[in-house]
């Protein structure tokens, strides 16, 4: 978890490419941001700012 969406989001990519898998970013009700494997998230939709494909463009 991280305060800063920037961090997020650079750990994000850097375990979509690592693992080879969809990544989420998202907002924690705490206003904290964090990321994870798309296939792990069982909580709200509206909480996803981004998802990362490693095999997109």
């Amino acid at each position: 978890m991280s305060n800063s969406l920037k961090t997020a989001q650079a750990y994000a990519w850097s375990l979509a490419r690592s693992l080879m898998v969809c990544i989420i970013v998202f907002r924690a009700e705490n206003g904290m941001f964090g990321a994870m494997p798309a296939t792990e998230w069982d909580g709200d939709p509206d909480l996803i700012l981004a998802e990362l494909d490693p095999f997109g463009r």
